[in-house]
């Protein structure tokens, strides 16, 4: 059994790792601002706090019940996200300090909160997406979110780098696109070729043994090319 800390739970991929962790035996606490779906989901192993991830004074929650409940942490999967999909002129700086809140800077805040909880053997997976990575195929409209997907890229590698000597992995997936609720909203006639179970199957599986085989590396989770 194993520890699970899963940001952006309320729905698509987030929802479906915390169904598919606590069905397996682990316990998982679900980060999401909307608590309903899982509070409804009902389930032994799964804990759920409502929090604002683009407030960091609410990041105390996360490391109160670590410290309160767990102790420690053996697997966190930054999935959350947010994004804005309007032409390039049309963007703010508000949109973008809006999607970095969310991509980026929370991204930093919580893994800064649980590192301290984190051991020998802890997997830290950041949810980033084929947008971020250099060279692919891009989205017009994407700005803020693709750059926002790179810089945690880029943060990632470096956390590797830093924590490498206590053994704690910090991993990316580069995902393409996957049928939810949040591709839907931004693209309401695109039909992804995944969907969010199917994704979250992946993720699944690789938050539990892909640190045996990567540190501090990106993978590309897409089909498409380039």
């Amino acid at each position: 059994m194993k520890n699970i800390v899963i940001t952006g739970t309320s729905r698509g991929i987030g929802f479906e790792l915390a169904k598919q962790f606590a069905e397996k035996g682990h316990q998982v606490l679900a980060l999401s601002r909307n608590t309903i779906p899982l509070k409804e989901y009902n389930h032994k192993n799964i804990t759920v706090i409502s929090i604002d991830l683009s407030d960091n004074s609410e990041m105390y929650k996360v490391s109160d019940f670590i410290k309160n409940n767990w102790k420690k942490v053996d697997i966190l999967i930054n999935n959350a996200g947010k994004l804005i999909n309007k032409p390039f002129p049309q963007l703010s700086s508000e949109d973008f300090l809006e999607v970095y809140k969310v991509n980026v800077f929370a991204v930093a805040e919580i893994t800064k909160r649980i590192i301290p909880y984190l051991q020998k053997g802890s997997h830290v997976i950041t949810v980033s997406s084929m947008g971020g990575i250099q060279g692919s195929t891009k989205f017009p409209g994407l700005a803020a979110y693709s750059s926002a997907k790179g810089a945690v890229i880029t943060l990632s590698e470096l956390l590797a780098e830093e924590y490498k000597d206590h053994q704690i992995a910090f991993n990316v997936l580069a995902i393409g696109a996957v049928q939810t609720e949040m591709l839907k909203e931004a693209f309401p006639d695109y039909k992804a070729p995944l969907s969010a179970k199917e994704m979250a199957n992946y993720i699944f599986d690789f938050s539990l043994t892909g640190n045996k085989f990567y540190n501090g590396k990106v993978l590309q989770v897409s089909s498409s090319t380039p």
